[in-house]
């Protein structure tokens, strides 16, 4: 009998979070998972098939103009699932729910509960109350009930955290329809933030990553335009946190404030990932970003006078509507100028609700895909360039989990360099755990990632690899008890790459 069996023989719900979008939404599946064990599901066992576990919950992304149809599509696979199942549950939260509301019942009326952006908490009751009355329940609360990170959680690493400083955003970029869904920018007050944080490091943790619609406009909402220069500081002197990374930034909230805390305080990491989204003047105008490519380029120039070893990546978005051959080539021109070391490019597709879904000058397809190859090819070289520099390079790396995926093939491991790159490095002969630090020299450079090949220089034990094997011994324990009994742990692993979780949330 399988795990999955076994649980449901004794009468264990099971369930399954199903994330997308940006890297708040995975912040606040963590929550959605811990709201749900705290209730007495168990989450459903890796492999579990499609449809077995007893409550399936859509975490939604609105930005993509495909979203809805990706939502519509897993639900109606699910369908006869569930028809099948008497007490299987189906909720759908996040950004589409806050935007559709009761269209999704309309249009998937097997959906038991619908919850939006600002009321994650009331979940498992929503589940409790739909099954009592046997109907649908749909509550999207207008204003923030709770902050995300007061919830109880299941942290898919042991050994680093997002911690949300803030919630929504006060800008108005027109392809963005995240201010409409999340709101207007609250603060959470620096003594929350920096005692979650103290708690999360007393578990083990030793990366945090701040989290924010736009994180350094942080203090907007409390008075204090130093504030975020301050958080930084503050957690500079909070034993045993190792590495601070934070995400994502808008450059006309970049004060020199920011630079000078980045480069003074010693693990707050010399990274940064903030979009550019379009080097022409005219265009940024008509997406509403209050910059200009002069403005942008001087935060870099300032940033890497400061902290020469930064790494700078960015997104960018091709086609936007207008955008003419001569826009295109500015942001080319800045793409040159910024040398990032990668860039996460998009082409500009319609988010409805938004500004610029009705504008004129929608850029054909064929067009954007060709501007979109041009500019990938460029930073392609790029990036193969700047990593080239690292090498020879000596480097501490953080042991991470998952994010090699031919390690077993090639007997490696992979690590994150202090500026966030991939380095992939020579199996030592001792025990290595995720969350340990080793110290290697970088022989090798491709765009992507970079190798280590000779012999690991130092491998340095740490609280965070003692996290991450307690964890994994627990899990093993678990899966041996009895029927009855399994708790369901989660994969374990460091969070995804902050940049590669930006994909269209574009407040930043």
């Amino acid at each position: 009998m399988s795990s999955s069996d076994r649980s449901q023989a004794v009468g264990v719900k099971t369930y399954e979070v199903r994330t997308y979008g940006c890297q708040m939404n995975v912040h606040d599946s963590e929550r959605l998972s811990g709201l749900l064990e705290d209730a007495g599901y168990v989450r459903a066992p890796e492999g579990t098939r499609e449809g077995d576990a007893d409550v399936v919950v859509f975490n939604t992304c609105a930005v993509r103009e495909n979203a809805d149809n990706r939502l519509y599509g897993n639900l109606g696979r699910l369908a006869p699932m569930k028809a099948s199942r008497p007490g299987m549950q189906i909720a759908v939260g996040g950004c589409l729910a806050q935007k559709d509301r009761d269209t999704i019942v309309k249009r998937a009326p097997w959906v038991d509960v619908v919850f939006g952006t600002h009321n994650i908490g009331k979940l498992p009751v929503l589940l409790e109350r739909a099954r009592v009355q046997e109907e649908a329940q749909v509550e999207i609360a207008e204003s923030l009930e709770a902050f995300p990170s007061t919830l109880p959680t299941r942290r898919e690493s042991a050994y680093a955290a997002w911690v949300s400083i803030s919630v929504g955003c006060n800008n108005t970029c027109t392809f963005c329809i995240v201010p409409a869904l999340r709101g207007k920018e609250k603060d959470r007050r620096p003594g929350d933030i920096l005692a979650e944080v103290e708690a999360l490091v007393a578990e083990g943790v030793s990366e945090i990553t701040l989290l924010g619609q736009n994180v350094n406009a942080y203090g907007s909402d409390i008075g204090d335009r130093e504030a975020f220069s301050k958080l930084l500081r503050a957690c500079g002197s909070i034993e045993g946190l190792e590495r601070v990374r934070f995400t994502s930034p808008h450059p006309r909230d970049f004060t020199d404030d920011v630079i000078a805390a980045m480069a003074e305080t010693p693990n707050v990491m010399p990274q940064l990932h903030m979009p550019l989204q379009s080097g022409s003047d005219t265009v940024l105008k008509a997406m509403r970003r209050s910059y200009r490519q002069e403005r942008y380029l001087g935060i870099i120039e300032k940033v890497r006078a400061a902290i020469p070893h930064a790494a700078i990546t960015t997104d960018i978005i091709v086609g936007f509507p207008g955008e003419t051959e001569e826009d295109f080539e500015q942001t080319l021109h800045a793409v040159r100028e910024a040398r990032f070391s990668q860039a996460f490019t998009f082409q500009y597709s319609k988010r409805p609700g938004t500004p610029a879904a009705t504008m004129e000058g929608q850029i054909p397809k064929e067009v954007v895909q060709a501007r979109y190859e041009r500019l990938v090819a460029l930073q392609e070289e790029i990036s193969w360039e700047e990593n080239k520099k690292q090498v020879g390079r000596t480097l501490e790396l953080m042991v991470a989990e998952g994010e090699g995926r031919k390690d077993g093939a090639t007997h490696r491991l992979s690590g994150r360099a202090p500026d966030n790159r991939l380095v992939h490095f020579t199996k030592p002969d001792q025990e290595v755990r995720p969350g340990d630090v080793v110290t290697v020299e970088i022989t090798y450079a491709a765009p992507h990632h970079l190798l280590a090949e000779g012999t690991v220089l130092d491998v340095r034990r740490t609280r965070a690899g003692d996290a991450w094997e307690k964890r994994n011994l627990k899990k093993a324990e678990q899966e041996d008890k009895p029927a009855g009994v399994l708790l369901g742990l989660p994969k374990i692993g460091v969070p995804e790459p902050l940049p590669l979780a930006t994909t269209g949330c574009g407040c930043d």
